[in-house]
């Protein structure tokens, strides 16, 4: 088993850190433009954080017995070794990319991630805003393992990704320079990530490299200010209210679905999906008029009927 180290547990210290220093930075340059800092929305991020590191303890052990399972039968091996590493993180961002998108647009995978996204903030503590289920992107790196990348390998990796993207959840860095912006995911590439206008909804999917979403069509630029948050926004900061509510949302969504492909929709389709509206009733084969009863096509025809003796010459 390759001994690497644990990025995130040594990264802890900067992140307090570096928080620390942004907030204060707003009390002496506060910016109009940024929503900065609540006290309570802050400690609803802080709150999610800590809490994911004790559920993704927990939900380590069956990912870990499943590509320990794929590492053992697969008879492929990828050494640790200063070349290699530099390819293994390439990859692990390039599944990243679509474990991502498949969170934004796969209803299910979505009740994890929003919970990311649930802030009206962005700021560094919207970076520990983590789920508590986070159960849901093991599947997507799969592939890897079967590869013969380590598990703990993948780990390493996946960590160095984490670490990376809590910088770039701020409006305190404007743009960097141009060859930066092109190839990798940069504050202001993240913040249109977040932001919840129709055109920045499900855009820029990358962790560390932005060059993903230029090759499968999901960039788009920061061309005008970003309003943060979800399409419907939550008024709770309640850290088990926020981890569950798009799950509550779905349950009350199935619950009330007749048929079973509403169902499999409601999971499995975009978040915003809803069933097409039931099909009208056939009109009653009994009336010669769409849309009316026996009873209204039946006063018609008398009244049809009187005119035209009205209009008959007397005899």
């Amino acid at each position: 088993m390759p001994q690497l180290p644990d990025v995130v547990l040594w990264s802890i210290p900067a992140f307090v850190l570096l928080t620390v220093v942004e907030m204060v930075s707003y009390r002496f340059r506060p910016d109009e433009d940024s929503a900065g800092y609540g006290s309570k929305d802050t400690a609803a991020s802080l709150s999610m954080g800590l809490g994911s590191l004790v559920t993704d303890a927990l939900w380590k052990i069956p990912i870990v017995a499943v590509y320990s399972g794929v590492y053992a039968l697969t008879p492929l091996r990828v050494p640790v070794l200063w070349w290699t590493v530099p390819l293994m993180l390439l990859a692990q961002d390039f599944f990243y990319y679509w474990s991502h998108r498949g969170h934004h647009v796969i209803r299910v995978l979505w009740a994890c991630h929003v919970v990311h996204h649930s802030s009206r903030r962005f700021n560094l503590s919207t970076a520990l805003r983590q789920p508590w289920t986070s159960l849901t992107s093991w599947p997507f790196y799969l592939p890897l393992i079967a590869l013969g990348v380590h598990p703990a390998a993948l780990a390493f990796c996946s960590s160095v990704s984490l670490v990376y993207q809590f910088w770039i959840h701020t409006e305190r860095v404007d743009r960097l320079p141009r060859p930066l912006e092109f190839t990798l995911n940069t504050p202001s590439h993240h913040r249109v990530h977040h932001a919840s206008q129709g055109g920045y909804l499900d855009r820029n999917f990358g962790g560390i490299l932005i060059v993903w979403d230029r090759l499968f069509g999901s960039f788009t630029p920061e061309t005008q200010p970003c309003v943060y948050g979800l399409t419907k926004n939550i008024t709770t900061y309640n850290p088990l209210r926020v981890a569950t509510h798009e799950y509550a949302a779905i349950g009350r969504d199935l619950a009330a679905a007749e048929r079973w492909r509403d169902r499999a929709g409601y999971l499995l389709r975009g978040p915003g999906w809803s069933p097409d509206p039931a099909p009208a009733p056939a009109a009653d084969p009994a009336s010669s008029r769409t849309g009316e009863t026996a009873e209204t096509a039946e006063t018609a025809e008398t009244a049809d009927t009187a005119a035209t003796r009205l209009a008959e010459p007397a005899a």
